[in-house]
């Protein structure tokens, strides 16, 4: 379509079949300057963007091909990428055509047949797009380099095998070396596809090739970069002086004006902090990172929640790198409800002694709030602040109590779920509350305040003087209450009857609740729990009291923290839609390849002990052998590969099946060669492997067919 704006709106108006093939008709006749051709094929693509089948003239529409103009061939390729699939059968009309733009002059038109022939998958195209593509991959012109580099990463996705046979995947790694940085952008991307596919082969760099890389970033395009960076994630260091070198050379990327940007920029800091030991330097790269991830903050509310999801992960791991920003967190009135819930989040895992007085006089802003979602989550984060900030535990203790005070519903439910973890946390030092928490529990109508409530009475029985009264009243409607609350009404009524054994209240409310839970109970679960206090208190009532009223486990910040080693393995896609998610892709997306540390001599210990293994499925379970262009390569040593060749792929990690490297082999067996040169503390550490974690299962279950269940006797049956 040209570019006259609002002028080619009047195109959009649906047609018919028979007009459109009269108007090409007519159009042969006189038609010098291909004006009535270029409005027919202006209207046909318009019809095809409305949803209209236009497929009846592809015979008619593929003859316009012969036109020298540019604009004609872009309409009728276009054509040809909507319905060239559905016609396969009438595609040989068009390979003439195909192959006379591919060795056109201009350089626009064979990029644009070369890209049209990739994205219509069907054999007889392929076969003609094998030729052409060689010659594209070696055309004087970058554009076309670079438009053919994408294509073999289409070809590869319609054939892997004759991408591979054809040396394609060779092609693409000399790309990698092209003195223009789009073509070594676009080559990047078409073998990170590759490489990411299940049956792909294994796309990893050395340090040679990605000094190369980051030559290219100076002149590259916003989304060159982008790929440039991100293949970055296949080197591994094997020292600690190479992943410090290459971390100076991309932090000059946190200064890029593109968001995207900065998030792989910082996703490659982080990554390559895993292999670094200069803590001076580590720390200058915490330092570095703040500045522009506050930055995104100033950006509208979509980026500010990318920002600020990926924010979390971060400072989880590294919480050097806004530790003295949480100012920047606090929310403003006009933040949507998600940005503001993202940023009390962060609010939280940034908060210490030094700032908790701040962070705790927000808190208590944000729970005089009109959202109600925003006004409990405010409300358990002050909770939370007393748990993981100890000095500041009695302001967030007098917080709560005035916030019970105002008796709003929502509010004074969600302070009595986190005064009971804060009890658990400081055991002895806040009971004096109980009693003004009980005069609030006609307001409790949520199932787990008031599982929390009844946890405190049941817990606390003997220190509240009308705790019998108060487990009456609960236990009025116990038949009707939520599974959660029947829980905790069972528990705190054997609790009290410990506490107090010779009260004939105790004892007909004890009995009472047990009769209902092991008779009127459906719930399995509790009803069994039921028998089991039944059978305790038949039996032993002291030891009953030392099993139910046994020393809780303080509560601890712990549990809030993410687990090492899968921080590590969503740190390796910051800024893509698992960070947002928390989740790794492959968890979410059908057929994603999973990304984890890869291990070398260079990786720190604590790293080391939490890798998380990946393996590769799908592959292959033969043998094949591809060669690549000119002559065979002489075999290097490690030590020298490390330097010399472009790809490294002799020290890949054991796969899960066969694996496959960029010169094009794959292998059906992997060796592992044990590291050299660990420290004592490291060697008791067990090594993480990639292989199958039930190939010693093998022999488990052989005498299973022996032994296998028949038929009964029929006098073994009647027995019965």
């Amino acid at each position: 379509m040209s570019g006259q704006g609002g002028q080619d709106a009047k195109f959009f108006q649906r047609g018919k079949i028979q007009e459109f093939r009269a108007e090409l008709e007519a159009a042969e006749s006189k038609d010098k300057k291909f004006t009535k051709r270029k409005t027919v094929l202006k209207k046909i693509v318009a019809n095809i963007t409305m949803g209209n089948d236009m497929s009846p003239l592809f015979t008619d529409v593929v003859q316009c091909l012969g036109t020298p103009l540019l604009e004609i061939k872009k309409m009728v390729y276009l054509f040809l990428v909507c319905y060239g699939r559905q016609k396969a059968d009438q595609l040989h009309l068009v390979i003439e055509s195909f192959l006379q733009d591919c060795n056109d002059r201009n350089p626009l038109v064979r990029a644009l047949a070369i890209r049209t022939m990739s994205y219509i998958p069907t054999p007889v195209v392929i076969e003609a797009l094998t030729d052409q593509l060689r010659h594209c991959l070696r055309d004087r012109d970058p554009y076309v380099r670079k438009t053919a580099a994408i294509c073999v990463a289409k070809l590869y996705a319609a054939d892997p095998r004759k991408a591979e046979k054809g040396g394609f995947v060779e092609m693409l790694r000399d790309l990698l070396l092209d003195s223009n940085a789009t073509v070594v952008a676009n080559a990047v991307a078409a073998l990170s596809e590759i490489g990411d596919r299940q049956d792909g082969v294994i796309f990893k760099l050395n340090l040679t090739v990605a000094n190369k890389l980051l030559t290219a970033l100076g002149e590259s395009s916003e989304w060159g970069t982008i790929y440039i960076l991100d293949s970055l994630l296949r080197y591994v260091p094997e020292k600690h002086e190479d992943a410090e070198m290459i971390a100076e050379r991309v932090i000059v990327q946190l200064n890029h004006a593109n968001s995207a940007v900065v998030l792989t920029a910082i996703k490659i800091l982080l990554y390559l902090m895993n292999y670094m030991d200069n803590r001076k330097l580590m720390e200058y790269i915490c330092r570095k990172m703040g500045p522009p991830l506050v930055t995104l903050l100033s950006s509208g509310p979509e980026v500010q929640y990318v920002a600020l999801r990926n924010i979390l992960l971060i400072i989880q791991r590294r919480p050097a790198v806004l530790k003295n920003d949480v100012k920047v967190f606090f929310c403003k009135y006009n933040d949507p409800i998600y940005v503001k819930l993202a940023k009390l989040e962060i609010m939280y895992r940034l908060a210490r002694e030094e700032n908790a007085r701040e962070v705790l006089a927000e808190l208590q802003e944000y729970a005089s709030e009109v959202d109600i979602d925003f006004v409990r989550k405010a409300v358990r984060s002050i909770g939370r602040l007393a748990i993981k900030v100890q000095p500041a535990a009695d302001a967030c203790i007098q917080a709560l109590l005035d916030l019970i005070d105002t008796k709003v519903s929502y509010v004074v439910q969600e302070a009595v779920i986190v005064i009971k973890d804060v009890f658990r946390r400081y055991p002895g030092k806040y009971e004096g509350i109980i009693p003004t928490l009980c005069q609030h529990l006609d307001l409790l109508d949520e199932p787990e305040s008031k599982a929390a409530m009844i946890w405190i009475i049941g817990q606390f029985a003997n220190r509240i003087d009308n705790a019998d009264e108060l487990m009456d009243d609960l236990t009025y409607t116990f038949l009707e209450e939520p599974t959660e609350v029947q829980f905790a009404l069972l528990t705190a009524a054997v609790k009290l009857f410990i506490y107090k054994p010779h009260s004939d209240t105790t004892k007909a409310l004890v009995h009472k609740v047990l009769k209902w839970t092991t008779e009127e109970v459906d719930n399995p679960d509790l009803r069994d729990r039921g028998f089991m206090y039944w059978r305790m208190l038949a039996i032993n009532p002291t030891v009953a009291g030392e099993i139910v009223l046994a020393e809780k486990p303080a509560i601890t910040t712990d549990a809030d923290r993410m687990d090492r080693g899968a921080l590590d393995q969503l740190l390796l896609h910051t800024g893509t839609l698992g960070s947002i998610y928390h989740k790794n892709p492959e968890t979410f997306i059908r057929g994603a390849t999973g990304k984890a540390l890869t291990d070398s001599p260079a990786l720190n210990p604590l790293s080391r002990q939490v890798l998380v293994p990946i393996a590769r499925t799908n592959l292959p379970p033969t043998t094949i052998n591809v060669p690549g262009p000119g002559p065979p390569e002489p075999s290097r040593a490690p030590a020298q590969a490390a330097t010399g060749d472009l790809l490294q792929t002799d020290a890949l990690p054991p796969q899960n099946g066969a694996s496959a490297d960029l010169t094009g082999t794959r292998s059906s067996e992997s060796q592992e060669s044990p590291e050299d040169g660990g420290d004592d503390d490291e060697a008791a550490v067990p090594q993480a492997t990639a292989s199958d974690p039930y190939a010693a299962l093998d022999a488990a279950f052989g005498g299973y067919m022996a032994d296998e269940p028949r038929p009964q006797n029929k006098d073994l049956l009647d027995m019965i």
